[in-house]
């Protein structure tokens, strides 16, 4: 259970070595001991955030996940509430892809399509079951500020992430009365290894601000946080932007 200063007992990563996954478990283990299921591949990455999440004070369980495999969503979060009610899921999985391979491989678009935007509506539907089962739980979905309006440089990935940013903020609203909330974060360029290597962008941020905003809009209950706040401007403005000359812009 969530205790009555707003902090968990136990925590899910799905696409528990994502940067910012990892963060928010630190983050929530600066305030008590905690059991972290890390749901993600069997790779050389997910043991080291293991080791590192228990080195932190974690009670660490892992299990596979994969985003490719349907029946996946359903035995992570069959395996993590074997151990108990789960009071928070970060769902921290996805890809960027590679654009100018996405525009022309029909193959490569779908692949993105299912990593992106199917494989987390099922997990958000498994999850949802769950915790109205248990009575309570918050549910915290990775969306971006590419999903406000897609961009020429990455229509496609923004388009997944629009996509999330819908049916999560739409599995919010028909949470209400459960005891079950939802949390849709719409960071900016999070410098990561998601984006090493990547021109870096104006307002980028950190997976620990992320982290730190994750936790203080579970605490408060919101739907939507913004990373950076200042985000929640510039978008809003772009959003508003007339057509011929968005399309123009230099990213």
């Amino acid at each position: 259970m969530i205790d009555a200063l707003g902090s968990p007992s136990s925590l899910l990563l799905v696409g528990g070595t994502s940067d910012i996954a990892v963060a928010t478990a630190r983050r929530y283990l600066q305030e008590r001991p905690l059991r972290v299921v890390v749901a993600a591949r069997d790779t050389p990455r997910r043991a080291a955030v293991a080791d590192e999440l228990t080195a932190a004070g974690a009670a660490v369980e892992v299990v596979d996940f994969d985003a490719d495999d349907a029946g996946s969503p359903e035995r992570v979060v069959a395996a993590a509430a074997a151990g108990g009610d789960i009071d928070v899921a970060v769902v921290a999985f996805g890809q960027l892809g590679d654009q100018d391979a996405l525009a022309t491989d029909p193959a490569a678009a779908a692949a993105l399509g299912q990593v992106n935007y199917v494989a987390p509506v099922v997990v958000g539907t498994v999850l949802a079951n769950r915790m109205r089962s248990q009575g309570h739980g918050a549910i915290v979905a990775l969306s971006s500020v590419a999903g406000e309006r897609a961009r020429r440089s990455n229509y496609v990935y923004g388009s997944t992430k629009a996509g999330v940013d819908a049916f999560y903020s739409g599995l919010a609203d028909s949470l209400v009365g459960t005891g079950v909330s939802v949390l849709v974060v719409r960071p900016g360029f999070v410098r990561s290894k998601m984006t090493e290597g990547l021109p870096e962008a104006p307002l980028s941020t950190t997976p620990e601000a992320v982290a730190e905003a994750i936790v203080t809009g579970v605490r408060k209950g919101r739907h939507t946080v913004w990373v950076p706040g200042a985000m929640r401007f510039v978008m809003s403005g772009l959003r508003h932007t007339p057509r011929a000359v968005f399309r123009r812009l230099p990213f």
